[in-house]
C-alpha cells in the first residue's frame, strides 16, 4: 500500500510540473516580439492619410521627417492574444526657432477605424519651449480573437497609428521635425484565449495595381495589399495554451481518483477471514 501511495504520489508531482512547465512557456511567449528586419530599422517615410498610411512590422522602427502641424500615418499588424505598445518620439527644431511649448498626440485606430482607447501610457505630451524632443505611449488592449457584434473589442488585423500636434504656437507651423515610432507587444497566451475566431483579419480593402502595356491598355489588374500580415502568419484560431491546462487538468484529476480510490478500498469488509466465520 505505501509504495503504492510513493509511486501515486510522484506522478501527482509529475502532473504538477508539467503545469509549472506550461506556466513558465507562457512567460516565455509574453517576451517583447523580436525585430522583423533583426536591426529594428523600418520605413523612413509616413503617410499622410489612412488610405496611405507606411506598413510597418512589430520590432521595426519607423522614421519620418515632417513639417509640424502634418499628420503622419502609419498601419501595423495585431494577431489574437497580443497587446501592442505604440511608442513615438518627436525630435523638434532648436528652441531659438520655436515660439513656444508644443503638444503632440498619438492615436491609434483598427481596420474599420475605430479610434482604440490606450490602457495606460503617456498618449499626449507637451513639450516645453527649450525642450529637444517629446516622447509618446499608448499601451492598446490585448487583440481578441473574436467579439460579440455590439462590442469594440480590439480584433485581430491592421491597426493605424496617427501621430500630430495639437497644441502650439501658430508661427511654429511648418517647422521640419523629425519622428520615430515603433510597435511591439507581448503575448498573454491563455488568459486572453476567447471561443471562436474570425474568418478573417479586419485589414483594410486592397487597391489595383494596373500595369499598362505598349499600347495603352491594362495588361493586368493585380490586387495590392495596402497593409501587410505578420511575418510568420494570422493565427490559425485553434491553438491555444489552454489545451496545455486542460490536458494538466484532466491528468491530475485522473491520479486523484486512483489515489483516493487506493485509500479507501478494502474498508468494507475486513481483508483476513478467520476459519469457520
Amino acid at each position: 500500500m505505501s509504495r503504492t501511495r510513493r509511486v501515486l504520489a510522484g506522478a501527482l508531482l509529475t502532473g504538477l510540473a508539467l503545469l509549472t512547465g506550461a506556466s513558465a512557456a507562457a512567460a516565455d511567449d509574453a517576451s517583447p516580439s523580436p525585430s522583423a528586419s533583426g536591426d529594428g530599422s523600418g520605413p523612413t517615410e509616413a503617410g499622410t492619410t489612412f488610405r496611405t498610411a507606411t506598413a510597418i512590422q512589430q520590432g521595426e522602427t519607423a522614421t519620418a521627417g515632417a513639417s509640424t502641424g502634418d499628420y503622419l500615418y502609419w498601419v501595423f499588424p495585431a494577431d489574437a492574444g497580443q497587446r501592442a505598445t505604440v511608442t513615438a518620439k518627436v525630435t523638434l527644431p532648436e528652441s531659438a526657432a520655436r515660439h513656444g511649448a508644443q503638444t503632440w498626440q498619438v492615436d491609434v485606430y483598427d481596420g474599420l477605424r475605430r479610434r482604440q482607447a490606450c490602457m495606460y501610457g503617456k498618449q499626449t505630451g507637451t513639450a516645453a519651449a527649450d525642450a529637444a524632443t517629446v516622447e509618446l505611449t499608448c499601451v492598446l488592449r490585448t487583440v481578441r480573437a473574436n467579439a460579440e457584434q455590439w462590442a469594440n473589442d480590439p480584433l485581430p488585423g491592421s491597426y493605424y497609428v496617427r501621430l500630430t500636434v495639437v497644441g502650439l504656437a501658430q508661427a511654429d507651423l511648418g517647422l521640419p521635425v523629425h519622428t520615430e515610432v515603433e510597435v511591439n507587444s507581448k503575448d498573454q497566451g491563455g488568459s486572453a484565449d476567447v471561443d471562436g475566431s474570425l474568418s478573417k483579419p479586419l485589414i483594410p480593402g486592397v487597391s489595383t495595381a494596373e500595369q499598362a502595356s505598349d499600347d495603352g491598355t491594362n495588361a493586368s489588374a493585380e490586387p495590392v495589399a495596402l497593409a501587410g500580415e505578420p511575418e510568420d502568419g494570422w493565427s490559425s484560431g485553434w491553438w491555444t495554451s489552454r489545451w496545455l491546462w486542460t490536458a494538466g487538468g484532466g491528468v491530475l484529476a485522473a491520479l486523484a481518483g486512483v489515489f483516493g480510490y487506493s485509500v479507501t478500498r478494502g474498508r468494507g469488509r475486513p481483508t483476513h477471514v478467520p476459519p469457520g466465520v
